[in-house]
């Protein structure tokens, strides 16, 4: 077993940000799209990008060191499994993720010790106004978003639908359900329930295409409005993910009391998001607080520090339910 210095390992993560923009690079091109085909040249690919033969060739080596692509005898560079991933159709792309992350995300991580000095977001200094702002005026920046969420909550929904059951909520209200994706995933395996998408007018507008399109019209209504104003009333479920975590304290509070007024008594708040845990282990989420940090303002939460949001806003968490994934499930009703 190889043993890594400290001095070399600390090297890695320094120099990390080369494997994520040489990755960004390659997916923004399509690279992977076009090698499904077969083994193609860097010229070939090149043509068909309209980029330099000589700097894709040195890109593509680059990311065939790493496992992202392959390079044979004939200088031909091949499709491998880490790069299938980088395909945009296929299930659970991360392609769109790449794209995003290497780009407005990259920017805002540049001016990351503003944000450390001034506790403030570093994506309004770079861009000039906040996330949710900027998406809405660039339709093509907002397509990769959603792309980029179903990338990643693909994968997150079949462990949430493993780990907690709906059976018996009639209606679920997805609040910032986004494209949809989540709660097709919900009403697919609930045939009896019935669900609502809502989130912001434009974002609703993305979204009805995928509900059209899983057959779900008749079960899934979709209403605009914003969850700073209010919510609809009546569901047996208030589900919201990577909702919380977008907003800081004063703001979720805005969230949360309209949940709690607009639900019945009976009714449960599911509220998805990492849970902070103690100590110095790995977990993902501690980086992702600093995402939220750096670019729409949120921040990821403690249990404690959730139990404490939950009742300021009128509620009892019941239950924290953890799933395979570095999520867990909040359960609360209304005290």
């Amino acid at each position: 077993m190889t043993v890594i210095a400290p001095h070399q390992q600390l090297d890695q993560m320094i120099t990390g940000y080369w494997s994520s923009q040489a990755i960004y690079a390659a997916a923004s091109l399509g690279i992977a799209d076009l090698l499904t085909a077969g083994p193609q040249t860097a010229e070939q690919l090149a043509t068909a990008t309209d980029t330099n033969a000589g700097a894709l060739y040195r890109l593509l080596r680059a990311l065939a060191s790493v496992g992202i692509f392959a390079e044979n005898a004939q200088q031909e560079f091949a499709i491998t499994p880490l790069a299938e991933c980088l395909r945009g159709d296929v299930p659970g792309s991360k392609r769109a993720l790449a794209m995003m992350s290497g780009d407005e995300h990259f920017r805002a991580w540049g001016e990351i010790l503003f944000s450390i000095r001034t506790g403030k977001t570093s994506f309004d200094k770079v861009f000039e106004k906040p996330f949710f702002e900027y998406l809405p005026e660039h339709p093509d920046k907002a397509q990769i978003f959603d792309q980029a969420m179903t990338g990643i909550h693909g994968r997150e929904t079949d462990v949430i639908l493993q780990s907690y059951d709906f059976s018996e909520m009639k209606t679920l209200l997805d609040i910032g359900g986004g494209n949809g994706s989540n709660i097709t995933s919900i009403l697919n395996k609930y045939p009896d329930m019935q669900g609502t998408l809502f989130d912001l007018p434009h974002v609703v507008e993305r979204a009805q295409p995928h509900i059209e399109q899983a057959g779900l019209s008749n079960r899934c209504h979709l209403v605009g409005g914003s969850f700073f104003e209010s919510v609809p009333e009546g569901a047996d479920a208030y589900f919201m993910r990577h909702i919380i975590h977008d907003w800081d304290d004063e703001k979720s509070l805005t969230i949360l009391r309209n949940c709690h007024t607009a639900m019945p008594e009976h009714s449960k708040l599911l509220v998805v998001d990492s849970v902070i845990p103690a100590g110095n282990e790995p977990f993902a989420g501690k980086f992702l607080d600093l995402v939220m940090l750096l670019i729409p303002g949120g921040k990821e939460r403690t249990a404690e520090e959730f139990r404490s949001l939950f009742e300021q806003a009128g509620f009892e968490l019941i239950r924290i339910i953890p799933t395979k994934s570095e999520l867990s499930i909040i359960e609360c009703i209304k005290r």
